[in-house]
């Protein structure tokens, strides 16, 4: 059987961890870190653990570090040691973040050097001034502006999990196809890939498809254009109203096919979709059965529909069903 949505192959995302997240006892007290999304995610990426703190020479278990703004200037210190360790953690950042085909990272919450947007910056007095990067994740944002880049407490929340997921899987799946060089394979990745982008950002998908169409005048420049736009197409997550948009044009391809039923229906879940009552997946799933169905050549290889491996598909959804059969007495 012809690849389809629902049976496809996924590439494997190469995705840097934090080593305490289920990986080494690194922790600065000595522990390690459990993260059931991690583990639900190693069967299906490979995994580049990395302890920022361990590489710059600090032991197991080791006094705190914290950043405090100097001078104007932030400064990562080990104070009952006297310790600066402003030079060491930037040289590390700097030698380390060399990394290529790299397509996402799951750092460690208000860690000092890892943290995103969670970190106290303490005044030397110790007060705290206001909440930040830890200073090896400002160096990760500055080299990889548009990868996949959460602490695992904000993948908890189930709408930066999936664009998370979706994003990691893309850029995998885009390396493959800019490896080959091939205008033929960017081409079937736009076609695969194009109602997830209208999804993400209509602009910069209609940039993405005159680029496609021009990219035998000039390969390696049509690669890179792709390549960049493609990264800005995906760098929010979807939008609701563009989500909507999708399913419209997606219907329109079963307007003569379903009953006036079916069509009223389904019509009456996208209203409850808009106004935030269902999640996405009821929607999809309604019209997945009816691409299946009707084997829509187009749609059945549509990303879209499975833009990363069901088995991650959160757990969370369970919570649509009872928890017991609900029309029967208790």
């Amino acid at each position: 059987m012809a690849e389809v949505f629902w049976n496809r192959d996924f590439p494997r995302p190469r995705i840097v961890v934090s080593q305490c997240l289920g990986f080494a006892p690194c922790r600065y007290d000595g522990a390690i870190i459990e993260d059931a999304f991690v583990r639900e995610l190693e069967p299906f990426v490979e995994f580049i653990p990395v302890c920022p703190e361990v590489a710059i020479g600090l032991g197991v278990p080791r006094k705190p570090i914290r950043i405090v703004l100097k001078d104007g200037e932030r400064r990562l210190l080990q104070e009952e040691t006297a310790k600066d360790l402003t030079e060491a953690m930037r040289h590390f950042s700097e030698t380390f973040l060399t990394l290529q085909g790299v397509h996402g990272f799951i750092l460690k919450a208000k860690s000092p050097s890892c943290g995103l947007r969670d970190v106290k910056i303490h005044a030397p007095s110790g007060k705290v001034l206001a909440l930040g990067n830890g200073m090896f994740a400002e160096a990760v944002l500055r080299k990889y502006p548009y990868l996949a880049i959460e602490s695992e407490k904000r993948l908890e929340n189930l709408a930066i999990r999936e664009h998370f997921l979706e994003k990691v899987f893309a850029l995998a799946d885009l390396e493959e196809t800019l490896r080959t060089k091939s205008p033929g394979k960017l081409v079937d990745f736009h076609t695969r890939y194009k109602l997830f982008l209208l999804a993400h950002h209509q602009g910069e998908t209609q940039l993405l498809g005159k680029i496609v169409a021009r990219v035998s005048e000039n390969v390696d420049e049509a690669f890179t254009a792709y390549a960049t736009h493609f990264l800005q197409a995906i760098r929010r997550a979807m939008n609701r109203r563009l989500v909507i948009n999708v399913l419209y044009h997606v219907l329109g391809y079963f307007k003569d096919k379903i009953t006036p039923q079916e069509k009223a229906f389904s019509l009456h879940l996208l209203e409850e979709f808009r106004r935030g009552a269902i999640p996405l997946l009821v929607l999809t799933s309604l019209v997945e059965s009816w691409v299946l169905r009707f084997e829509e050549p187009y749609l059945l290889r549509q990303v879209f529909f499975r833009p990363y491996p069901e088995a991650l598909r959160p757990k969370e959804f369970q919570d649509l069903l009872p928890e017991r059969d609900f029309w029967k007495t208790p």
